[in-house]
């Protein structure tokens, strides 16, 4: 087993939390400057990043609140913690992205067969202003991120809006070059197009955690023969692995052994424990131990079976 070093998660967490909480306000900041200059500039480009801005400051601020809700230990009534606090927080993220996109999809499609006129040059100046900002937030956020579900789905929020800033400067270039005023909603439909996809990444893994899916990075059939070629390992069972959040794995398996003493499987357990580790992540794992062949088809266990299994131990 994995043995955690609270001192250094504390700090870790603290330092998350902090750079969480400076992403957001910096990102709240700037949503009424860019606001006020997408009107003045007439440009839905600018709009349109402003009013992801905003719903970045709220997903920031409710990755925020899942972080330190997550942080809280285990007890009696959550005896896995408030780990899926942070799923949550992600499901929610990535369904205000979807409909930001559908909001920016209906808007441009008005606009882009009746174009207002739009100030270039404004459009360049904010957008490049934009750029900057989502950039440092993005890369505020970006860190531990590959881990942890919640603030990927942060991440990918800004990181959305550091393409809607290339997307504004890209258009004020091109209206300024062309004179043609559609290239702001079309810009706006492909910056929308791209959240629209962030969005699904974002959801489709939430679900598949919620549903307790095996994690898609695992092999089933590679992780039996692993099982097999074990010492002291004659079978394995009832085997299941599924995520508690991105980064927190979980495994339950009845495992066939010869019929020893008790004291002598905990050699086999940790063999076991140890391949689980290092080849597969996972850190967490309820084995019982069984001296008695059981149904070979019975690899997974059918949990709706209106029968019970029962196992000698």
């Amino acid at each position: 087993m994995a043995h955690s070093h609270p001192a250094h998660e504390h700090g870790h967490q603290a330092n998350t939390g902090f750079r969480l909480a400076f992403a957001g306000v910096l990102t709240l900041g700037f949503v009424g400057i860019e606001a006020v200059a997408g009107l003045y500039a007439n440009s839905l480009a600018l709009l349109t990043d402003a009013a992801h801005n905003m719903t970045d400051a709220l997903a920031l601020g409710l990755t925020w609140y899942a972080h330190r809700l997550a942080s809280r230990p285990s007890h009696a009534g959550k005896t896995f913690g408030y780990h899926r606090a942070g799923i949550l927080a992600a499901l929610l993220n990535s369904t205000t992205l979807a409909l930001i996109a559908l909001g920016i999809f209906h808007e441009a499609w008005g606009r882009f067969f009746a174009p207002p006129v739009v100030a270039s040059d404004v459009l360049m100046t904010m957008g490049g202003v934009a750029l900057a900002v989502n950039l440092l937030t993005a890369w505020l956020v970006s860190h531990g991120s590959e881990h942890d579900l919640n603030l990927h789905s942060a991440f990918l929020h800004l990181l959305g809006d550091v393409f809607s800033a290339f997307g504004a400067i890209a258009a004020g270039v091109g209206i300024w070059l062309t004179g043609k005023f559609w290239l702001d909603p079309a810009a706006s439909a492909l910056i929308g197009v791209l959240i629209l996809w962030n969005a699904w990444t974002i959801l489709r893994e939430t679900v598949t955690i919620l549903l307790e899916s095996t994690p898609e990075d695992i092999d089933m059939s590679r992780m039996v023969r692993d099982f097999l070629k074990i010492e002291g390992v004659l079978g394995v069972h009832d085997l299941h692995v599924w995520s508690i959040s991105r980064s927190l794995r979980m495994l339950s398996a009845h495992v066939l052994i010869q019929d020893i003493p008790i004291s002598q499987t905990k050699q086999v357990q940790h063999r076991i424990r140890a391949v689980l580790h290092e080849a597969y992540g996972i850190n967490h794992c309820t084995l019982q131990m069984e001296c008695e062949e059981c149904d070979p088809d019975a690899l997974y266990c059918d949990m709706t079976s209106s029968h019970h299994h029962h196992h000698k131990s």
